[in-house]
């Protein structure tokens, strides 16, 4: 029979359990760079780690520096024929192969048998995608899925790791804007997206912020699979609301660029009135919304062919369950 002391303890331990998730301990861990070949910087990591790995290796993980899109990163390119990060939805990889199947659909399909498939028990754990932006955006962590406690568990490692540096995480979860990513055929997708870096240029202050990402991001795995408990935790996020186009005429030219003000102000507030564009004309664009909400992607030079001047977010919080290997 438990005594006056141990039927509280047991109770606690009972409450404490129900309030951690178990997760499988990860095994598999892919880094991508390359996914855009004039992102330089996690081309520049990858060809390193793969003459090279011991930096991301960690006890009990296979680690996989892969380059995605070699075509392109030969050309110091974007893409062949269209967005490699664009296209890892079911249409895509489902379509035979024909002679006219554009080249990045086709390595989306080889990626999709190397590390996947997307979506099945047997795809990799974890998979790193590293970005670079023209954009003012500092070291930021992307999330698909604010019900992942697994990444927001990381994240919130990562974060404080950094700390006091800023680490911004942007949700790109939304019912009407799907992205079908390269790193989305992993159990456990990250993206990481640093700048201001010039399309087919390295910076060393830019490569330093990603690596240090990927250092934390593996500790926090082997930290995990080793059998630590995380506590329940909350993060700050920005959640994607909307894509914001350039001023254009009726021959869908652009007539006005971003403004002064905001330039290089990713995820500063802009709240109504607050310059927005500038026209040749030197006549200013104000924000016309009644909310304040947080710029980011300002600017960006790969989102000109895709008509976006920059993404507007908002702020909020998340909160992710305790988290342990179901290992330990």
């Amino acid at each position: 029979m438990l005594n006056e002391f141990q039927q509280p303890l047991k109770l606690l331990n009972r409450m404490t359990s129900c309030s951690v998730v178990l997760e499988a301990p990860v095994q598999r861990v892919a880094i991508f760079g390359g996914t855009h070949g004039n992102e330089l910087s996690g081309v520049f990591l990858v060809k390193h780690w793969q003459k090279n790995g011991a930096e991301i290796q960690r006890s009990g993980l296979q680690v996989t520096p892969f380059i995605t899109n070699p075509r392109a990163v030969k050309k110091c390119t974007r893409y062949i024929d269209c967005d490699l990060n664009r296209v890892f939805d079911p249409d895509n990889l489902g379509r035979k192969v024909m002679e006219d199947i554009p080249y990045e659909v086709r390595k989306a399909q080889e990626i999709n048998n190397l590390f996947g498939p997307k979506g099945s028990d047997v795809a990799y754990d974890l998979i790193f995608d590293l970005h670079n932006t023209t954009s003012n955006m500092g070291g930021t962590l992307i999330l698909e899925n604010s019900g992942n406690d697994f990444i927001m568990q990381m994240f919130h490692y990562i974060k404080n790791a950094l700390a006091p540096e800023s680490c911004p995480v942007f949700l790109i979860e939304h019912p009407n804007l799907k992205y079908a990513t390269t790193r989305s055929i992993a159990k456990h997708p990250v993206g990481v997206e640093v700048g201001p870096q010039p399309q087919g240029v390295l910076r060393a202050d830019i490569l330093d912020k990603m690596r240090k990402i990927i250092k934390h991001g593996l500790d926090f795995v082997r930290i995990f699979n080793e059998g630590e408990e995380f506590p329940p935790c909350t993060i700050e996020v920005y959640r994607i609301i909307e894509k914001v186009d350039y001023p254009r005429n009726k021959n869908d030219d652009i007539i006005a660029i971003i403004h002064p003000c905001l330039q290089d102000q990713d995820w500063q507030p802009l709240n109504k009135g607050d310059p927005v564009f500038l026209t040749c004309d030197g006549e200013t664009i104000a924000y016309e919304g009644d909310s304040t909400v947080y710029p980011t992607f300002v600017n960006e030079a790969a989102y000109y062919e895709k008509k976006q001047a920059f993404v507007k977010t908002v702020k909020v919080k998340l909160t992710a369950k305790g988290l342990r290997s179901s290992s330990s």
